[in-house]
C-alpha cells in the first residue's frame, strides 16, 4: 500500500506475469504517476496483459498511503500509460518478428497503443542468462530495421553472472550475485548497451 508514497522517486514500473491479472495490482497501477508495463501470461497469452491495461485505464479506489505517510483511500483517475511487456511463455520465446507483429495487431484490436517492451530474460531466454544477449541483439536489429513498435528492452543484470541459493549462513553469500533469477554480469551489460547505442545512433 506504499506506491503513492514513493511514486515521485520511480520513473517506470512493471508488473510480472503472475500478478498482471491481480485486481489489486491493476487498481494500484491505475493511480501510479508513471508508465506501467504488464507482462504477458506465463502461458504466453497476451490477453491477461491487455485486459490489465484496459482495467488500469479506468478510475479505481483502493487502500493506500498518502504523501504524509498516513493510511487513506486512494481515488484514481486511471493510468493511460500502460504498455505490454513480451516475456515469452510455456511454448517458448515471443520476440521474433512474427511474434511482434502479432502483438502489435492484438494491441490495436483492443484499442491500445501498438507499442511494447521485450523482456530478454524469463521464457524469452529459456531461463538461461547466457541467452539474454542473443535476444537483446535480435530485437535491437529489428528496431534498426524499422520496427518502431519496440519502445524498450529489459535485462536481468547484476555485478557477477548467474545466481545463487540463499544460504542459512549469510556470510557465505557471494557479493554481486543474484539470489533470484539468473543475471548477466556488468561487463556484458555494458557491452550490450554500448552496442545498442552504436546501432541506434
Amino acid at each position: 500500500i506504499t506506491p503513492q508514497y514513493i511514486a515521485d522517486a520511480i520513473s517506470i514500473a512493471s508488473i510480472g506475469a503472475r500478478t498482471t491479472e491481480s485486481p489489486t495490482h491493476r487498481q494500484m497501477a491505475s493511480g501510479l504517476s508513471m508508465p506501467v508495463g504488464y507482462k504477458n501470461g506465463t502461458d504466453g497469452s497476451l490477453d491477461v496483459a491487455l485486459n490489465a491495461m484496459l482495467a488500469a485505464q479506468s478510475p479505481h479506489s483502493f487502500l493506500g498511503i498518502d504523501a504524509e505517510g498516513q493510511t487513506c483511500v486512494v481515488n484514481t483517475k486511471g493510468n493511460p500509460w500502460g504498455h505490454l511487456i513480451l516475456r515469452g511463455g510455456r511454448s517458448g520465446p515471443n520476440y521474433s518478428r512474427e511474434h511482434l507483429e502479432e502483438a502489435s495487431q492484438s494491441l490495436q484490436a483492443a484499442g491500445l497503443s501498438p507499442r511494447f517492451m521485450v523482456d530478454c530474460s524469463h521464457a524469452n531466454s529459456n531461463k538461461d542468462y547466457r541467452n539474454q544477449g542473443k535476444v537483446w541483439n535480435d530485437v535491437i536489429d529489428q528496431r534498426v530495421a524499422g520496427n518502431d513498435t519496440i519502445i524498450g528492452l529489459m535485462l536481468e543484470s547484476n555485478l557477477h553472472p548467474g545466481n545463487q541459493s540463499l544460504p542459512k549462513d549469510l556470510s557465505q553469500l557471494q557479493y554481486g550475485v543474484s539470489i533470484t533469477d539468473e543475471c548477466i554480469d556488468w561487463e556484458e551489460t555494458e557491452t550490450l548497451i554500448l552496442t545498442a547505442h552504436e546501432k541506434l545512433s
